[in-house]
């Protein structure tokens, strides 16, 4: 690998904190083939970590891999954290699934008081529980080593005893070509279950995730209700939104 490739590598990375492989093949114009081959020794080296979907920088490498993932656009998570709070009202309930942008939602709805919370994820139930009257019920099954949360059949099963107001779900990538995704199959069973449970879904994505691919389909976007973003999503996909009738929510300057 040249000098010039690994600067390139290095700067895309660092400029958002994280890129997926297929992210970081477009920004470069390679193929998703050589990206692995060139990341591999930066791997190696510690001047990049793998997590699952993509890589990111060794900021916090003594930190678990869940906690370093919150450090990622952490100012985007917090705003769109900051939405969410003021569309949930006093006894509200939700799905939240098991992401870092649901974690930041988690701690934001700490203001909140006699909510339903239903996740499985070990993170968000700890935010949440036992706190101003909330009620928070936590699927069993095999939790993941990565980031504690439940998935497999006894989860999902789980998740089909309740009928809530709201699913907020965080994908892992919204495509170019409008469908939401993710990047492990029972990510995206979760968020399956959790949508046919609900009355709403609400997509909470940071603006890296737009344009982003990742190979699990979730759901068509016209099967979701709005997407809370930290700024406005590329004209093209609010074309989208607008023809699907999905709400696109973000801060007003």
């Amino acid at each position: 690998m040249s000098i010039k490739r690994r600067g390139d590598i290095l700067r895309a990375v660092q400029a958002s904190g994280s890129c997926s492989i297929v992210e970081l093949a477009a920004r470069l114009g390679v193929s998703t083939e050589t990206v692995r081959r060139n990341i591999q020794p930066l791997i190696e080296e510690g001047a990049l970590l793998r997590f699952h979907g993509g890589i990111m920088v060794p900021d916090l490498a003594e930190e678990p891999p869940f906690q370093r993932r919150m450090q990622v656009n952490k100012e985007a998570k917090w705003a769109i954290a900051a939405l969410v709070r003021e569309r949930i009202e006093d006894g509200d309930s939700l799905f939240l699934d098991n992401g870092t942008t649901s974690a930041y939602v988690a701690e934001a709805l700490a203001a909140r008081s006699r909510l339903t919370v239903v996740t499985h994820s070990a993170h968000i139930a700890f935010r949440l529980a036992s706190r101003n009257g909330n009620r928070v019920f936590m699927a069993g099954g095999e939790l993941g080593g990565e980031d504690a949360a439940a998935f497999g059949a006894s989860a999902l099963a789980f998740i089909g005893q309740f009928q809530l107001r709201y699913a907020l779900l965080s994908v892992g990538a919204i495509t170019r070509a409008g469908e939401l995704a993710d990047f492990h199959l029972f990510e995206a069973e979760f968020s399956r279950a959790a949508m046919a449970q609900a009355q709403e879904t609400w997509v909470i994505a940071d603006r890296s995730k737009f344009g982003r691919e990742a190979s699990v389909k979730v759901c068509p976007l016209k099967a979701v209700n709005a997407i809370i973003s930290d700024g406005p999503p590329p004209e093209s996909f609010q074309a989208q939104c607008r023809e699907a009738g999905v709400r696109t929510i973000y801060p007003q300057e």
